[in-house]
């Protein structure tokens, strides 16, 4: 199913951005912080959109298994 691969991807990519973020926080802290605490937090939200996504899916997949059983 495609939905699944999709959030995967989507999920890879926050955590990537929520990763890089907190890098660029560790090496310069008082450069661009409001910045970075919004790219994380907006990571967050990514990520917790793409388990969502993850979880309808695989209760969809499940729901449609019940019905062909």
């Amino acid at each position: 199913m495609q939905a699944f691969s999709i959030a995967a991807t989507g999920i890879a990519a926050a955590t990537a951005r929520f990763d890089a973020s907190a890098r660029r926080t560790a090496a310069a802290p008082l450069d661009n912080l409001a910045e970075e605490s919004v790219e994380r937090i907006q990571a967050e939200v990514a990520l917790k959109a793409n388990v969502a996504v993850l979880k309808s899916a695989n209760a969809m997949t499940g729901t449609l298994l019940d019905i062909l059983a």
